[in-house]
């Protein structure tokens, strides 16, 4: 019952605009106004988080969209190993199509992210390589 003694809550593993931008979708069913649009992509993998671990399927359902949306060179490993872990088929999936490239392929291993997607999700790295280069 500390909780209501307190002046704030803490809640771990969550940034402040995140719950924020999750308090939002659960009030008004929408999304907040793109504030920080350089940045939505990473704001989307942190709310699809967000919504899983909360059980918020609608909001994860739209936050994987806006992802497979925005899919791209820097961000393809980070968000599959994001679909990976959150069990997010369509995302994955997405993702797994933009790498059928060879030459994405190339540019992606040489990403921060990519080195994160080895160590976080192995399993993945051989979906990525075993899929045969598409039909010319």
């Amino acid at each position: 019952m500390n909780e209501t003694l307190a002046q704030s809550i803490k809640i771990d593993g969550m940034e402040p605009s995140i719950l924020e931008a999750l308090l939002h979708f659960i009030y008004t069913d929408s999304l907040p106004d793109d504030r920080h649009a350089d940045d939505r992509h990473t704001e989307m993998q942190h709310l699809l988080v967000a919504a899983d671990r909360y059980g918020v399927d609608r909001l994860m359902a739209i936050c994987e969209g806006k992802l497979r949306r925005s899919i791209g060179v820097q961000t393809v490993a980070t968000t599959l190993a994001l679909a990976e872990q959150h069990h997010c088929v369509h995302l994955k999936r997405a993702c797994l199509e933009f790498l059928s490239s060879r030459d994405v392929r190339q540019g992606v291993k040489e990403t921060d992210g990519f080195k994160h997607l080895v160590t976080s999700c192995p399993s993945v790295i051989l979906e990525i390589f075993d899929k045969p280069p598409p039909q010319s």
